[in-house]
């Protein structure tokens, strides 16, 4: 598979960014109110952590000691809740988050391109390439974008983007039985997905006895916690695969309260 460590992933962040931001340029302040569906986000709460997010992606990439200075203080707002979280400012109207997001989300991509190979930026956890952290900033931007579209009663269309998504999901899986307390498994799954395209998308060793198999859409969905496993069409064969299931991350932090069954069927 295509992989999110070359420069297409710069291309597809612009271009995802692109189809959320066509979703909320011409919304009314009624409109950016709007509860989304993750629990106590509106829509302004969900552009708004964007829009930080993507200055702080900047920032690591352009003054890395600032960055790290300023590391603290984000985690400390990350722990007050939502309002840390959401990264919206006080008072922030949504035509002063569009005008702060689109500054972001451009400045993002011409920060993080054209650096030598081996580059490394401080980031939250271990520093990371330009093309990880580029990865990040498309799972996020995809994945609130469906928080938004949800919102807005809008349908968006499946694609080979979320390939990024799917292999940030599949080599975070150790992580994501740290987040939960648990050992990770000490052998590796065989996962075997279909993308929107039709391309297949596979990991691990043909032979290993677990493996995962089904759509990646549903994957990336279920890797940012935007649908329960129930809702999906993933199987999991082997003990250890089908718990992963259950707790599959692909985000740094607190799983968060994921979706009930039902809410969302892909």
């Amino acid at each position: 598979m295509a992989s999110s460590e070359g420069t297409d992933v710069f291309e597809d962040l612009r271009t995802e960014g692109n189809v959320l931001f066509a979703l909320v340029a011409d919304l009314d302040d009624e409109q950016w109110s709007l509860p989304t569906s993750a629990p106590g986000w509106t829509i302004a709460d969900q552009i708004g952590h964007l829009a930080s997010t993507d200055e702080m992606a900047i920032m690591a990439a352009r003054d890395p000691d600032a960055f790290r200075a300023a590391v603290p203080a984000v985690v400390a707002a990350l722990a007050t809740g939502l309002d840390g979280m959401s990264g919206r400012r006080d008072e922030e109207k949504g035509a002063e988050l569009l005008d702060r997001w689109r500054a972001g989300r451009e400045g993002v991509v011409a920060a993080l391109q054209g650096h030598p190979p081996g580059t490394r930026f401080p980031w939250f956890g271990p520093p990371m390439s330009p093309a990880g952290i580029a990865t990040g900033r498309l799972m996020e931007t995809w994945a609130h974008g469906g928080d938004v579209a949800d919102a807005l009663g809008v349908r968006r269309e499946p694609t080979a983007r979320v390939r990024h998504i799917v292999r940030l999901g599949v080599h975070a899986r150790d992580h994501a039985f740290a987040t939960h307390g648990l050992a990770a498994p000490d052998v590796e799954f065989r996962v075997e997905l279909v993308g929107p395209d039709g391309g297949r998308w596979e990991f691990g060793p043909p032979d290993a006895p677990q493996r995962v198999t089904g759509p990646g859409y549903d994957f990336a969905l279920l890797a940012t916690r935007r649908v329960h496993r129930q809702d999906t069409a993933l199987t999991a064969d082997g003990p250890d695969a089908d718990r992963w299931l259950d707790i599959a991350q692909a985000y740094v932090g607190a799983p968060g309260e994921g979706r009930a069954p039902g809410s969302r069927r892909t």
